[in-house]
C-alpha cells in the first residue's frame, strides 16, 4: 500500500452528516410533521396559519380581527411559561413573512398592534443579536402595557434594554465592537444594518429609560424586586425606583440594594445605599435608616435620622445604636442644645456595665475565675514549668481578659492589701499588671476609678504608668459628663518619665477613641511634632490621634502628622516604633475610600522606606471592610514582590498581608477567597509574609472559630520558624476570642506541653487560653455588629494596632511593649441580646437564636434563622447567629435583636391562658 493510499481509509465526519441514531428514524422523518401533532395542536396551527394568510390578503377589514385573534392566542399561551408557548412555536416559520408584511403595511391604526405581536414573536429569534423585541416595541409606538404579554416577555425586554444601553454608552472608539461575549459575529451595530428600514435606527437613551420605567412597576408588583433594581442599575437610574416602591415591597427592595452594594464601583455603591436609606425613611423605618447613615458615615444624615422620630422611646433605641457604633454625641445635637438626661445615658453607654452584669448573672458566670480554672494544667499531658517572670506576666493578661467587665477578680480587684499581684512582677511587667485593672473594671468608671486611684500615688513609675493606662481603658466606649480621663491624664502627658508619658497619651487615645475632639488634638499634636522627643513618644502620640480622629479625614491632624514625619531625621524613621506613626496616619482614613488619594501622593514624596509602608497602610484603612476586589489584588501584587536590600524595607509586605484580610473581611465570599490566597502565600511567600499570614487569618475571622481555619492555624503553630508559630498561637486566640470553643482549648493545652521548653511560645499559649474565655465567654472582638452590616471603627483600630505590634513580636510584645495587647480592649464588646421595656428596665422574654440565613432575593417570607433554640433574654449571641422574638407578645423598636433592644407590648396580642 502506497503512502498516499493510507490517507482516506475512512471518510471524515462532517457537521451536517446524519447521526447513526438518526438512520433508525429515517422513515419517520420522511413523514409529514403534522402527523406528529395532536388534533388540538393541528387545529391551533391551522387557525394561526389562516390568520397569517388573512393578513396577506388585500381586504383591510380582515386585518384588525386577525391581529386581535393572534394577540388573544399568544396572550393565552404566554400566561404560563413552563414550556415554549405553542403559538410562538407555530408562528416562528412565518416570522420573516410577517416582517415583510409589516414593512409594506399602510399607515393604518393596526400597525402598532402588529408591531407588538412581532415584538413578542421576536423572542423566538433572539439568537440573531438584532434585539428586535425591543426595536419593534419602541419604533412601533406600542401602547399596551408590556406586562400584559407575560413575565417572560418583560424579562426578555429588560435584558435587551440593558444590552442596547451598554452599546449606546460605549466610547466612540469602541462602537462597532461587540457588547456581549456570546455574540462576537453579529455585534449590534452590524445587526442594525441588516434590519428593515423601520428598525434600523437605534433607540435613544431616553426611550430606553421610558420603557424601563414601564417595566419596573410590573417587576415590583410581581415579587421581582431584584429584576427591577438590576434593570435600573444597568441604566444608571436607580434613584427612579423610589417612585414605585410602596410599603408592601420596600423591605425586599432595600435588602437587595444593600446586598448588591459591595459589588458595585464607586460612586454607585454609596448611591444605592442612599436610595435604600431614603426608602427606609419614607416608610418610617428609623433604625434601618440610621444604620445605613452610619455606614455612609454621613454626619448630616445621622443627625436628621435621629431627630426625625416623634417617639422618645424610638429615639432611645436609636441612641443605643449610635452608642454601639461610638458616634460622637456632638454629631446629633446643636451647639447650645441640652440632651435629656435619660437620652444622654443611652447615647453615652453608661448603662452598659449594668446590663452586662445582668447578662452575666443570667448566664451564671458572675463568679471570678482563677488562672488554674483557665489553664486546666491537670489536663495537660506533662507538667509545664514556666519561669516565674513570664508566667506572672501571662497571668496578668489572662486574668484581665477572662474576668473582663465583671470587676471582681481575685488577683487584682479583690486582692488583699499588701498582697497585690503587681508586686510579683518586675519593671515593665508591673505596668501591664496594673493596667489589667482597667480591663477587669471595663466600662465601669464609677467603680473603677476608686480601685485605680491608689496606684497613681505609687513611687514606682511603672505602677503609676499602668494606673494611667487603666484609667483610659475603663473609659473606652463610655462618655461621662465629668470628663475624668482628660482631667487625670492631661498633666501626666508632660511627665519626664517615658513610661508615664506614653501611658498617659495612650490612655487618652483609649478613652476618647472616635470622639474627634479638637481640645485633644491641641494637647497631643505638640508631642507628635517635637523632634527632641524619641520616636516612641512621637509615634504613640500619632497613634492616639489616629484613635481619636478615626475615619474623620481631619485636615489639621493629617497636616500635623505629615509635618512631624517629614521634618524628622531619616535615621530616626528607621526606628521600630515608626510603623505606629504610619498606622496613626492610616486610621484617620478608615472607610474614606478614594478621599485618601491626595495624602497618598504626598506620602510618596518622602525619601525613605516609610513612604512605602505608610502608603500601603493608608490604602488598607481607606478600604477596610469594603471587599474591594481591585484593592485586594493590589495587596496581593505587593506580596508577590521579591525584595533585595535592607530588612526594614519589607515591612510594607507585612502590612499588605494584613490588608488583604482587613479589606476582605466585610463580605463572606471575599473572605473565603482570601483564605485560599493565604494558603498560597504561606507556601510560596517570603519569610516576612509567612510570619504575617496567621495574623491575617486571625483578623478575617475574629471571634468566629471555623474548623478549616483552626486546622490551618494548628498546623502553623507547629512551624519550625518560631515567629510563625508565635503569631499562629495568637491568631488562635483571636479566632476563638470569647467563644469558649472546646476544640480550640484542647489544641492550646497540647501546645502548652509541646512548647514547655520555649518560654516565649508558652507565654503566648497562656494568653491565647485567656482570650478564648474572654469575659467567661460573654465578650467578643469582632468589629462587625448589627447583623454584621456595620464596621465598628474603634473595634477595627484595636484589632489592627494589636496586629501591627505582632509584625515585630520580639521588638514589642516580647520586649517592653507587651501592654499593647490591651489595644484589644477597644474591640471587646458583650456578645449579648438584652431586651428592655419602654422605661429601660430589663425585660425577660423568649427569643429564638439560630444560624443566620441569607434571605435576599428569595420569594415569600422565608425564615431568617435555621437550627434555632429558644432561650429567655438576656441571651448570648455567636458571631454568625441571629435572634428573633419567639412570640407576638412584644414588638421590637429595633430591626435586629442584638445588643440592647427596647420592646413594647403588642396591642393586638391575646394570652392563650387569659380567663374569659
Amino acid at each position: 500500500m502506497t503512502k498516499d493510499s493510507k490517507v482516506a481509509v475512512v471518510d471524515p465526519i462532517k457537521s451536517n452528516d446524519a447521526d447513526k441514531s438518526d438512520k433508525v428514524n429515517l422513515k419517520d422523518k420522511q413523514k409529514p410533521q403534522d402527523e406528529d401533532l395532536s388534533e388540538e395542536d393541528l387545529q391551533l396551527k391551522n387557525e394561526l396559519e389562516m390568520l397569517v394568510d388573512r393578513l396577506k390578503e388585500d381586504n383591510k377589514s380582515l386585518y384588525k380581527p386577525a391581529l386581535e385573534s393572534l394577540k388573544t392566542f399568544i396572550k393565552t399561551a404566554t400566561s404560563s411559561m413552563t414550556s415554549v408557548p405553542k403559538p410562538l412555536k407555530y408562528l416562528r416559520p412565518h416570522y420573516p413573512d410577517l416582517q415583510n408584511l409589516y414593512e409594506n403595511w399602510s399607515g393604518s391604526n393596526e400597525k402598532s398592534l402588529f408591531a407588538e405581536i412581532l415584538s413578542v414573536l421576536a423572542m423566538t429569534y433572539s439568537d440573531t443579536g438584532k434585539r428586535e423585541t425591543l426595536l419593534y416595541r419602541i419604533h412601533g409606538h406600542c401602547t399596551e402595557s408590556p406586562g400584559s404579554w407575560g413575565h417572560e416577555y418583560v424579562r426578555h425586554l429588560a435584558a435587551e434594554i440593558s444590552e442596547v444601553y451598554q452599546y449606546l454608552t460605549l466610547p466612540p472608539g469602541e462602537v462597532g465592537q461587540t457588547v456581549e461575549e456570546e455574540d462576537p459575529i453579529k455585534p449590534f451595530s452590524k445587526a442594525l444594518e441588516e434590519l428593515p428600514p423601520s428598525l434600523s435606527q437605534p433607540p435613544s437613551q431616553d426611550q430606553l429609560l421610558d420603557l424601563a420605567m414601564e417595566l419596573v412597576p410590573f417587576f415590583l408588583r410581581h415579587n421581582a424586586e431584584p429584576d427591577a433594581v438590576d434593570l435600573l442599575l444597568e441604566l444608571e437610574a436607580i434613584d427612579n425606583i423610589s417612585k414605585h416602591v410602596d410599603n408592601e415591597n420596600y423591605q425586599k427592595t432595600c435588602l437587595y440594594l444593600i446586598s448588591v452594594s459591595p459589588f458595585l464601583e464607586q460612586p454607585d455603591d454609596t448611591q444605592v445605599l442612599r436610595v435604600a436609606h431614603n426608602l427606609y425613611r419614607a416608610n418610617q423605618r428609623y433604625p434601618e435608616a440610621i444604620v445605613l447613615a452610619m455606614r455612609l458615615n454621613d454626619r448630616d444624615l445621622i443627625k436628621s435620622d435621629f431627630k426625625s422620630p416623634s417617639s422618645k422611646v424610638m429615639q432611645k433605641q436609636l441612641a443605643f445604636l449610635l452608642a454601639r457604633q461610638h458616634v460622637p454625641i456632638e454629631w446629633i445635637k446643636d451647639e447650645d442644645e441640652e440632651i435629656d438626661g435619660e437620652l444622654f445615658e443611652c447615647l453615652s453607654n453608661v448603662k452598659l456595665p449594668e446590663y452586662f452584669k445582668e447578662f452575666g448573672k443570667t448566664l451564671g458566670i458572675s463568679e471570678p475565675r482563677s488562672l488554674d480554672d483557665v489553664y486546666k494544667t491537670h489536663l495537660e499531658t506533662r507538667n509545664v514549668s514556666v519561669d516565674s517572670a513570664r508566667g506572672n506576666l501571662a497571668g496578668s493578661f489572662v486574668n484581665a481578659f477572662v474576668n473582663a467587665g465583671f470587676g471582681n477578680d481575685k488577683l487584682m480587684v479583690d486582692a488583699d492589701e499588701g498582697n497585690s499581684w503587681i508586686y510579683k512582677n518586675k519593671d515593665d511587667a508591673m505596668l501591664s499588671a496594673t493596667a489589667s485593672l482597667g480591663v477587669s473594671l471595663l466600662w465601669d468608671p464609677d467603680v473603677g476609678l476608686s480601685h485605680i486611684d491608689k496606684y497613681t500615688y505609687s513611687n514606682e513609675d511603672h505602677i503609676k504608668a499602668g494606673a494611667f493606662l487603666a484609667t483610659g481603658l475603663i473609659h473606652n466606649g463610655i462618655k461621662t459628663e465629668v470628663d475624668a480621663p482628660l482631667a487625670l491624664l492631661s498633666e501626666q502627658v508632660e511627665s519626664s518619665s517615658i513610661p508615664i508619658k506614653v501611658s498617659a497619651i495612650m490612655g487618652l487615645g483609649y478613652a476618647y477613641a472616635g470622639t474627634q475632639r479638637e481640645d485633644l488634638m491641641e494637647l497631643l499634636i505638640p508631642y507628635a511634632v517635637d523632634e527632641t522627643l524619641s520616636m516612641e513618644v512621637a509615634s504613640v502620640a500619632i497613634l492616639a490621634l489616629g484613635y481619636i480622629f478615626v475615619g474623620s479625614c481631619n485636615g489639621d491632624v493629617l497636616s500635623s502628622i505629615l509635618q512631624a514625619i517629614m521634618e524628622r531625621d531619616p535615621k530616626s524613621l528607621d526606628d521600630k516604633w515608626t510603623r505606629f506613626a504610619a498606622l496613626g496616619l492610616g486610621l484617620v482614613f478608615v472607610g474614606a475610600r478614594d478621599n485618601s488619594d491626595v495624602i497618598v501622593e504626598t506620602v510618596k514624596t518622602i525619601d525613605h522606606p516609610f513612604a512605602r509602608y505608610a502608603e500601603t497602610m493608608i490604602e488598607i484603612c481607606s478600604y477596610a471592610g469594603s471587599s474591594n476586589v481591585l484593592k485586594i489584588q493590589e495587596m496581593l501584587h505587593i506580596c508577590s514582590e521579591h525584595i533585595d536590600g535592607e530588612k526594614s524595607s519589607d515591612l510594607h509586605q507585612s502590612f499588605a498581608v494584613i490588608g488583604i484580610a482587613a479589606i476582605a473581611m466585610g463580605e463572606d465570599i471575599g473572605a473565603e477567597m482570601s483564605i485560599r490566597q493565604f494558603n498560597h502565600l504561606m507556601h510560596y511567600g517570603e519569610p516576612v509574609i509567612r510570619k504575617t499570614v496567621p495574623l491575617a487569618l486571625g483578623l478575617i475571622s475574629a471571634s468566629h472559630p471555623q474548623m478549616q481555619l483552626l486546622d490551618s492555624l494548628s498546623k502553623y503553630s507547629h512551624d519550625s520558624d518560631l515567629s510563625v508559630a508565635f503569631n499562629a498561637i495568637f491568631a488562635m486566640g483571636l479566632v476563638g476570642a470569647g467563644s469558649n470553643n472546646a476544640r480550640l482549648a484542647q489544641m492550646l493545652r497540647q501546645l502548652a506541653s509541646y512548647y514547655a521548653t520555649e518560654p516565649d511560645c508558652l507565654l503566648m499559649v497562656r494568653i491565647a487560653q485567656g482570650m478564648i474565655q474572654m469575659g467567661k465567654g460573654s465578650i467578643g472582638i469582632s468589629p462587625f455588629h448589627t447583623d454584621r452590616t456595620l464596621l465598628d471603627k474603634n473595634g477595627f483600630c484595636g484589632l489592627l494596632s494589636t496586629l501591627i505590634a505582632f509584625t515585630d513580636a520580639k521588638g514589642f510584645i516580647l520586649d517592653k511593649a507587651h501592654w499593647m495587647l490591651y489595644n484589644l480592649t477597644m474591640s471587646m464588646y458583650p456578645r449579648m441580646a438584652i431586651t428592655l421595656d419602654e422605661e429601660l428596665n430589663v425585660l425577660k422574654t423568649t427569643v429564638r437564636v439560630g444560624q443566620a440565613v441569607d434571605v435576599v432575593g428569595q420569594a415569600g417570607k422565608p425564615r431568617t434563622i435555621s437550627g434555632f433554640q429558644t432561650h429567655e433574654t438576656p441571651v448570648r449571641m455567636a458571631n454568625n447567629e441571629r435572634a428573633e422574638l419567639a412570640s407576638d407578645q412584644y414588638l421590637s423598636y429595633n430591626h435586629v435583636l442584638e445588643n440592647v433592644v427596647i420592646l413594647r407590648k403588642n396591642p393586638g396580642w391575646e394570652d392563650d391562658n387569659m380567663q374569659i
